[in-house]
């Protein structure tokens, strides 16, 4: 017989959602945004030619700006997510206090060094 008074799967409402599930379903997210920014800056710059005067004046945009910093963060979390897959790769970091000490590390990690590559880049331009 069948007990219909109890789920036969985990649901959203029984489930409780752990730091390495979150960054593991955003590291997929980002690698996807990740490669069509890639592609989308590239088509950019074959399009543009060289014009400095379009990319100046994308990059004082409000969009432009927004534009750069979310690809810096994109990339910053995807590169530190992948250290810590590494880690994990040679068999450190497991527990699941480091585990979720290296997720905090990565997501606190990749807003400072999405600061830190956008005023570094904005200097250098």
């Amino acid at each position: 017989m069948e007990n219909k008074s109890q789920p036969l799967s985990p649901h959203l409402q029984v489930y409780r959602w752990h730091i390495s599930s979150l960054l593991s379903i955003s590291h997929r997210i980002v690698g996807v945004i990740n490669f069509f920014c890639i592609i989308f800056v590239s088509s950019l710059l074959i399009f543009i030619q060289g014009n400095n005067q379009i990319l100046q004046f994308f990059s004082e945009t409000f969009f432009g700006k927004f534009f750069v910093i979310s690809l810096c963060w994109s990339f910053s979390f995807q590169i530190l997510n992948e250290i810590r897959h590494l880690a994990w790769d040679m068999g450190y970091g497991f527990d699941l206090k480091v585990s979720q000490i290296t997720g905090i590390a990565t997501i606190l990690g990749s807003f400072i060094l999405a600061i830190l590559f956008y005023f570094a880049g904005k200097s250098f331009i």
